[in-house]
């Protein structure tokens, strides 16, 4: 059995076999959406289509910058005597 390369990952329970991008992936992919419906030259559906899309990498994006923003918010977390609060995180 391959390897999956590292810029995917699997998605859970749900969708086990469903491989979803990586951050970078899907902002690449957002940029090229973009161009595209920006473009005028597509059909409506297509644009419909494209549009759904940029919508669900948007929203999947949104999600990992925001677990980011906790993850760090927690890293920098202390306590009341000031020291830092340390705890273990779930990795993916």
């Amino acid at each position: 059995m391959e390897p999956k390369p590292p810029e995917t990952r699997r998605r859970r329970a749900a969708q086990p076999d469903v491989v979803e991008p990586s951050f970078e992936v899907s902002l690449g992919r957002l940029g090229e959406i973009v161009e595209q419906l920006e473009s005028g030259e597509l059909p409506l559906e297509r644009s419909l289509e494209l549009f759904e899309e940029g919508v669900r990498l948007a929203r999947t994006s949104q999600a990992k910058l925001d677990q980011a923003e906790r993850r760090v918010e927690e890293l920098l977390g202390v306590d009341e005597s000031g020291d830092p609060v340390v705890r273990e995180l779930p990795t993916e």
